[in-house]
């Protein structure tokens, strides 16, 4: 230890009351193992205000704010864009730099949240569908079966583009993954197929949800929710429910953040993270074995979530939700 700014204050306090016993400045250094220059620096006073040893920072202030822009104006970018964008502006630096400083401003990589592309009308929507609902009970909401199709990889290891963002940022517009529906993938809706048509639809609706909803409400009044999907939404769809008798919940574009059944995929989907199936039947069997474990309980839970749901796109004013 030989540079005054590594003293600490009790040696500091020594060094002073040594001097007052009248030693001198190599005494004192012996005394307390550091370097005689430190001692006549820190009683010279010169000690005061001296900045800490290290390396010198590269980069400026105004450099730094730079930097902060280039962030802001796109989460989105590589570390290497930010790097090529930086130095274009005229700061020469090291990609780890870079990575120190944008971590200095509070920013780290996270995987964004993927949700719905809404336009202002779509928001509109959901906000007047919530507000209708708004004062529906939990009970009310045990009467309707919700329903949904979700896509099965093989893979479930590529997450994709990652986004620079601050604590408390997870759900800002500016970093989120705008989702597409309807892609090319295999579908599951209580079985397995590739595409769903208007009549393969009605034809999973007569084979699976009309045994189905007979299981669970047996001769009671029930309500069918659905999204509006092509298949869902064709005439012949429609005219189906009208033959059956079936009331069909009227449902906003583009909002699987309020239809419970999405956290049950998401369930499934963890649980096949554990799998890794390696082929289409063994994927066919993961994906059953998943859904059968599912317990009454954590469906209750999520039907009780409702009016919670109701109230955050409310208060969103119509935007998306956490769920």
């Amino acid at each position: 230890m030989g540079k005054t700014g590594d003293l600490t204050a009790v040696q500091k306090a020594i060094i002073d009351t040594l001097k007052q016993e009248g030693k001198t400045q190599k005494e004192i250094s012996e005394r307390i193992g550091c370097s005689q220059s430190a001692v006549s620096r820190h009683l010279s006073g010169k000690s005061v205000g001296r900045k800490k040893c290290g390396r010198k920072r590269c980069t400026t202030r105004r450099g730094d704010r730079t930097l902060r822009k280039i962030v802001e104006k796109d989460r989105f970018q590589t570390l290497g864009d930010l790097r090529k964008q930086w130095t274009e502006s005229g700061v020469e630096t090291s990609r780890a730099t870079v990575y120190r400083r944008v971590q200095e401003m509070g920013y780290r990589c996270r995987i964004p949240q993927v949700k719905p592309l809404l336009n202002q009308k779509q928001r509109q929507k959901r906000l007047t569908w919530a507000t209708e609902k708004q004062h529906w009970t939990v009970a009310q909401w045990s009467k309707v079966l919700f329903s949904d199709e979700s896509k099965f990889c093989m893979s479930f290891g590529n997450q994709g583009a990652r986004v620079w963002r601050k604590t408390g940022e997870r759900e800002m517009p500016k970093c989120l993954k705008s989702s597409v529906k309807y892609p090319q993938s295999v579908m599951v809706w209580g079985a397995m197929s590739a595409a769903v048509s208007a009549a393969s639809y009605q034809e999973i609706l007569e084979h699976f949800m009309l045994p189905s909803a007979e299981k669970l409400y047996g001769d009671e009044d029930f309500i069918f929710q659905h999204d509006l999907a092509p298949a869902h939404s064709a005439k012949t769809t429609g005219k189906w429910f009208t033959d059956h008798g079936i009331t069909v919940l009227n449902w906003p574009a583009n909002s699987p953040d309020l239809n419970p059944i999405e956290n049950l995929w998401d369930i499934v989907k963890r649980k096949l993270r554990d799998a890794r199936p390696n082929t289409l039947d063994e994927l066919k069997a993961a994906i059953e074995a998943s859904w059968a474990s599912i317990t009454p309980q954590q469906c209750h839970r999520l039907i009780a979530s409702m009016p919670r749901r109701i109230e955050a796109v409310i208060s969103a004013k119509g935007f998306p939700t956490k769920y």
